[in-house]
């Protein structure tokens, strides 16, 4: 046999090998993940179970078009570029409006004064005036986009509406929506308009903003527009309120965990549906048959579908009258999946590296300067939907994914091996930004890309850097972990230790000299760091260098500092029925309770417990730290009556009067309204009455556009999965269970917020990278001043848009199980 016939044996054997390899239950996503070689390519997209694909099979009750090939003169056009009609692309068979603008002006990139960073060169508008028209009658508007864009590997152009109000007439008006598009071919789109006023139709439009070239990119983008029509569909969706929509089962479209509690939610029209049945994919036999029973809670009644008593693995479907759902699954490791996908995201969000189909290398030429040293600040992970950067939330991010990997290296070596890989790429970047003297390159806004070249016009030398104790406690932490985690790799083991042991002197030097409250950037995400909170992240950091080093220093501070965690815990009951407690304080003068309304670390309270306990058993204080977890889980139990029978995590206990604490209220409410104390007074008294002084609101209080649930619940059903497991108490344990579940379809608008998970996810804000397979948004928010659910058709930020703390908390918390 010569050597190029025993090449070609060995690719066939090696192929074959592949094709039977089960990395997963799912064949097809086994075959994606090969052809990625286990992602270092993105997955590729299934439309076929998403929102939008679910919304095309409804049914067109009537229409009108509203624009096919009119006279140029009805589109007015603004900003970069130009607009004319063609008929070189066109699904009308006449003449397609046509968008064309320059992907370079060769100008420096604009942005304001107090962010000039956050830059773009200009923006193309077009819009078509309506003069007031009535579209009342009316609930769908439906277009076709076709994108011409040279070397363009992500694509998407915005729609807005604009709806002039005359009459005060309360409700939304306007709405911009980020469209992602195929390059290259006719895009089929639609915008719903059941949840905005239409009485009195000023525009529609469309509009592109001008971020620079990427590797591959030509010299102009085209956008050929044809065929926009109004139309008036059956069974719309809906966008806020607790209920599910009409004749809809709303349930885990992963699945549920076996022995755990298992339920669905539905809105049956028919009032005689008393029964419902589980269906074996397979087979197609029924296997399990229930009452639907009505359950009366504090956001309404609702029928609830419970197969708790089922518990046999494989995949199934929830049945009753003449509505059926899609497949799900019943099983132990029914999370690794979505572990894949989400892992997928973080992976595309990568800085710095080229991401095939996504960008090329980007962003080398972005710097850090700090005492005459500069540093590129091209690394780790975008941070959201735009293309800016935080070292911390990297941070954050390496840590969930090394956690990931310690709790499955045994259990599923090859998904834990890929995730100490992504973990690697990141914790390189946390590395790479230390200065040495306890400043790191910390964040920049952006939303350009640039050339790679340095010396450039579109070279960026003002990324943020800083010295601040809070951020330098994590990194030496996460280091510390780090460093007890990657074993295969001697001489970084050691390097991190040293570099943890500097972070952490960086850190408390810093603390001596100014102590707590130095967060000098409101775009940080921790900038809202309450005392408590500082003085836990002190503790978890220094048992974490204790845990590494068993050096009795670490141990003593992590002691000391825990003790004003402890003082800030609500030990006694508050007035309502269920003696409610166990919640944390921001300080000592207990004016405001612990609160989030975007990025949430509340689960470092109960890592620093019980790692403190973990770490000191027989310390003193020992059972002040269990007692500490053990009211916290009761606080987190009680809860969940609040949004039964659903399993989100409330936001919490909030005080009538947090406002006057004005320091803490200005640190977590961002931009906010010049009638913010009075709006807070008014969503506040919107939850459930506690006592005199307290309220329970559902969701937080939030007035800027930094909104969004998914990161809060998660962190705090993070919370719940730690205290769980120290206390061995099976209901907090389910409820860390339940915020995956909400997160994954069962919400009253039955969608899946992971891209390509289960069924029904829509389409989000992600317009530097495109929509990616495992993508994660900020989260479902709620509506104006009310505390229930929103969550519409409209893709913008921020509660739409992707961002990588989410995937963090959800790798986090799904590892629990």
């Amino acid at each position: 046999m010569n050597k190029t016939t025993s090449l070609i044996t060995l690719l066939l054997v090696t192929n074959t090998l592949f094709a039977q390899l089960q990395i997963t239950q799912d064949t097809a996503l086994n075959q994606d993940l090969i052809r990625t070689g286990l992602i270092h390519s993105p997955l590729p997209l299934d439309a076929s179970k998403s929102f939008e694909a679910n919304n095309w099979q409804k049914k067109v009750l009537y229409n009108q078009y509203l624009y096919d090939g009119k006279n140029i003169t009805d589109w007015q056009h603004a900003g970069l570029g130009k607009i004319d009609f063609s008929a070189d692309q066109t699904i009308s068979g006449k003449q397609s409006l046509k968008i064309e603008f320059p992907t370079h002006t060769g100008k420096r990139a604009q942005g304001s004064p107090s962010d000039p960073d956050y830059a773009t060169y200009g923006n193309i508008r077009t819009t078509y005036p309506l003069q007031g028209e009535n579209w009342e009658k009316y609930n769908r508007i439906e277009f076709y986009i076709y994108p011409d864009c040279e070397g363009a590997r992500v694509v998407n152009l915005n729609f807005s509406f604009e709806n002039e109000n005359k009459s005060g007439k309360e409700g939304r008006h306007s709405a911009s929506h980020l469209i992602n598009l195929v390059n290259r071919q006719w895009n089929r789109c639609f915008f719903e308009l059941g949840e905005y006023n239409r009485d009195n139709v000023k525009s529609i439009g469309f509009n592109c903003t001008v971020k620079g070239k990427d590797r591959t990119s030509g010299d102009v983008s085209i956008y050929y527009i044809d065929q926009i029509e109004l139309q008036q569909i059956e069974d719309p969706d809906i966008v806020s309120g607790w209920a599910p929509g009409e004749n809809r089962i709303v349930y885990s479209t992963t699945g549920y965990m076996l022995n755990d509690h298992k339920t669905a939610i539905a809105n049956f029209q028919n009032k005689n549906v008393t029964h419902f049945e589980l269906i074996d994919q397979k087979t197609g036999q029924i296997v399990f048959t229930g009452d639907i029973k009505v359950q009366k809670t504090t956001i309404g009644n609702f029928q609830v579908l419970d197969f708790t008593a089922f518990n046999q693995p494989g995949g199934y479907k929830i049945k009753a009258d003449n509505i059926e759902t899609p497949a799900f699954q019943i099983g132990e490791n029914i999370w690794d999946n979505s572990l894949w996908r989400v892992l997928n995201f973080i992976f595309c969000q990568r800085c710095g590296y080229p991401v095939p189909g996504k960008h090329g290398t980007c962003h080398t030429d972005l710097c850090a300067e700090h005492n005459g040293v500069k540093i590129s600040y091209g690394g780790g992970w975008h941070d959201a939907g735009d293309l800016s950067q935080q070292t911390l939330q990297t941070g954050d991010v390496t840590f969930s994914l090394l956690e990931a990997y310690n709790k499955l290296k045994n259990q599923n070596p090859l998904l834990a091996a890929r995730l100490l890989e992504e973990a690697e790429w990141g914790l390189e970047f946390i590395l790479r930004t230390r200065f040495g003297d306890g400043y790191r390159a910390s964040s920049v806004g952006l939303l350009i890309w640039l050339d790679g070249m340095f010396n450039t016009l579109d070279d960026i030398s003002t990324v943020r850097k800083q010295n601040l104790s809070f951020n330098n406690f994590l990194y030496a932490g996460y280091e510390a972990y780090a460093a007890m985690t990657i074993d295969r790799d001697p001489m970084l083991q050691e390097h991190l230790q040293r570099i943890a042991k500097e972070d952490f002197k960086f850190a408390m030097q810093r603390h001596k000299e100014v102590g707590y409250g130095e967060f000098l950037h409101f775009y940080e995400h921790g900038y809202n760091t309450s005392e408590s909170q500082y003085m836990a992240t002190i503790s978890w950091a220094a048992s974490m260098l204790y845990k590494l080093t068993q050096e009795q220093q670490y141990a003593d501070i992590a002691a000391e500092y825990i003790r004003f965690t402890l003082d800030c815990q609500r030990k006694e009951p508050l007035g309502d029925t269920n003696k409610t407690r166990g919640f944390f304080y921001r300080d000592k003068s207990r004016q405001s309770i612990v609160h989030y309304i975007h990025q949430s670390r509340e689960q470092v309270y109960m890592q620093a417990m019980t790692l403190l306990c973990e770490t000191q058993p027989k310390h003193s204080d020992y059972e002040k730290w269990s007692e500490s977890i053990r009211l916290y889980g009761d606080y987190l139990k009680g809860l969940m009556q609040y949004t039964a029978p659903y399993g989100m995590l409330s936001s919490g206990v909030y005080h009538i009067n947090e406002y006057q604490d004005s320091v803490s209220f200005y640190r977590l409410h961002l931009f906010p309204p010049e009638n913010a104390k009075e709006l807070y007074t008014e969503q506040v008294k919107k939850g459930v009455k506690l006592d005199k002084e307290h309220y329970l609101k559902r969701f937080p209080v939030w007035f800027s556009i930094f909104n969004g649930n998914t990161a809060i619940h998660l962190s705090t059903g993070k919370a719940a999965a730690i205290c769980g497991k120290f206390l061995n108490d099976e209901t907090l344990l389910s409820i860390g269970r339940e915020q995956m579940y909400w997160t994954v379809g069962k919400n009253p608008f039955g969608q899946s917020l992971i891209y390509g998970e289960g069924h029904n996810y829509p389409q989000m804000d992600s317009f530097s990278s495109g929509e990616m397979v495992g993508e994660m948004p900020v989260g479902i928010r709620s509506l104006d001043n009310e505390d229930t659910p929103y969550w519409p058709q409209t893709n913008n930020a921020c509660y739409k848009e992707v961002w990588v703390t989410s995937a963090g908390k959800w790798i986090s918390l799904a590892v629990e199980y």
